[in-house]
């Protein structure tokens, strides 16, 4: 079980930054080959602004879920 708790923190604090990297710092850099779809024009900003939320707010849910989780056990 303490396994499970220290991979959920580090999932969770690793889903946070790199959302918060592409989100609010925009290194679309970090989006495997989004720079060559960019440049073909298959993907936009938008998209990586998406991609960049998801990341962040999933990140957030799993840290939420792994206090709980040590919290309760």
């Amino acid at each position: 079980m303490l396994a499970l708790k220290i991979i959920l923190v580090i999932v969770g604090i690793a889903f946070t930054l790199f959302g918060y990297f592409i989100f609010f710092k925009e290194k679309y850099s970090l989006i495997n080959g989004f720079s060559s779809d960019y440049k073909a024009g298959r993907k936009n900003e938008n998209y990586a602004k998406r991609v960049g939320i998801v990341e962040f707010i999933v990140g957030i849910v799993i840290l939420i879920a792994s206090v709980f989780l040590i919290i309760l056990a």
